[in-house]
């Protein structure tokens, strides 16, 4: 199952008086694991950020000058997420901007929903965790994952951060960062372990059941098989 967990920043809040996506991260992951295959992107939007966006992101018109227009990334975009579902904090807000940039690119090229399955997770914290506040940050406390990089907001980082809120939200995670080569070092660490305690074997003395403890034990069974209707399996 591949999920891609998406974050976008913007000049302000409504895509309908003009306000642009500035920056995309998003984050992959293949059967609740992390790939390191990620997307992100800064992006030029041709117009003023609100004082008030920059204090939430810090991103300035100076800083995204010369990266590139949306339509210059919109068809790898796209290709990025296709088949994926898609998994956004609040997600009607990204998704309401990522289909006004498609719209003003090409109208062909249709809506998100179009190219991937949408996921909202804020939705589900509210299902969850009724009348309490479910912002990123909330979660990130209600479920001890650790925030502190997050001074200012970003795409990706908030992208990794919403990952690690939905492992928790969904049932956990042992190790989002646990490559396949770490793995193997612990694999080989446990058979060496096993190894060396095998070779300990003549250290460990054996004690055998002696003859009361084995009747005693003979009878336990015969009472479970009583018990059970004669369905004992393991006698």
């Amino acid at each position: 199952m591949r999920q891609i967990f998406l974050d976008t920043e913007t000049t302000g809040l409504e895509p309908e008086k003009g306000h642009k996506i500035i920056e995309i991260g998003c984050v992959e992951m293949i059967n609740r694991r992390l790939t390191g295959n990620n997307y992100h992107v800064y992006l030029n939007p041709e117009r003023d950020i609100d004082d008030e966006a920059i204090e939430v992101h810090g991103l300035t018109n100076e800083f995204l000058e010369d990266k590139p227009l949306f339509e210059y990334i919109a068809e790898e975009f796209l290709e990025f997420v296709k088949g994926a579902e898609l998994i956004i904090h609040n997600a009607p807000f990204d998704v309401g901007f990522l289909n006004h940039e498609l719209k003003q690119v090409d109208s062909q090229m249709g809506q998100i929903k179009e190219h991937c399955r949408i996921f909202d997770t804020l939705t589900l914290a509210r299902k969850m965790h009724p009348g309490q506040k479910n912002s990123l940050d909330a979660l990130c406390k209600r479920y001890a994952i650790d925030n502190s990089r997050r001074t200012l907001h970003g795409a990706l980082l908030d992208s990794e951060i919403l990952a690690e809120v939905y492992l928790a939200m969904t049932g956990g995670q042992v190790d989002l960062t646990l490559s396949h080569r770490q793995e193997n070092k612990m694999a080989q660490k446990d058979e060496a372990g096993i190894r060396r305690l095998s070779d300990n074997r003549e250290a460990f003395k054996i004690l055998k059941a002696n003859q009361q403890e084995l009747e005693a034990h003979q009878a336990y069974l015969e009472e479970i098989k009583k018990q059970s209707g004669d369905k004992l399996i393991w006698q």
